[in-house]
């Protein structure tokens, strides 16, 4: 497999990773239903997902970058993840780009379980969606506002970064040593049925 040198690698810019990242929500939607499902049936559902939904995460964010340089959605809008030098991802690159969305989240995920915990069944199920999400945030422990301001400043940080540098590197990518690169539909093809090791 030939790889691209830094002379040769494309940057992906916003509007691609962008289009990528809705993608994947609408490839991710019927889990997402599925789960709003059972959060709205179960009191405790968000707790039986978190074991299942964490490895789901690492599957879709970690291992399918590692193996094909992409989640699904990048791969069919043609962008591919790349280290700096233009070689492929390994496992270290792609768990370091996902560790902060997996920390902000596995936080954010434990901080809204505690407030079930401190909910009857009956007052769980007799409030609306809107009551019952302004409920968890009035029970939730007192680290989780913080942690929802450190959450947004991640996001916005993200952009902003993503926004002002040459290669459109964002946080994550200056954290695991990557850039988001196109791809014409033939190196897509030759990378993909190559083996990474």
């Amino acid at each position: 497999m030939n790889t691209p040198t830094t002379d040769t690698l494309r940057y992906a810019g916003f509007w691609p990773r962008l289009g990528a990242l809705l993608l994947d929500l609408l490839i991710m939607l019927p889990l997402g239903a599925l789960a709003f499902w059972g959060t709205q049936r179960y009191r405790l559902f968000d707790l039986y997902y978190l074991v299942p939904g964490t490895f789901l995460g690492l599957f879709y964010s970690v291992y399918l970058v590692q193996r094909f340089g992409g989640t699904p959605g990048k791969l069919i809008i043609g962008i591919r993840i790349r280290k700096v030098s233009g070689d492929p991802v390994g496992y270290r690159e792609a768990l370091l780009r996902y560790f902060p969305e997996f920390i902000l989240g596995m936080l954010m995920s434990i901080a809204l379980l505690i407030p079930v915990f401190h909910m009857s069944d009956t007052e769980y199920h007799t409030l609306s969606f809107m009551e019952r999400a302004k409920r968890m945030v009035e029970l939730a422990p007192s680290w989780y506002k913080p942690l929802q301001i450190i959450q947004n400043v991640w996001v916005w940080g993200e952009l902003i970064v993503l926004l002002t540098n040459r290669k459109r590197r964002a946080l994550h990518d200056f954290i695991a040593g990557t850039v988001v690169v196109q791809t014409s539909s033939k190196t897509l093809q030759a990378t993909a049925a190559a083996p990474v090791v």
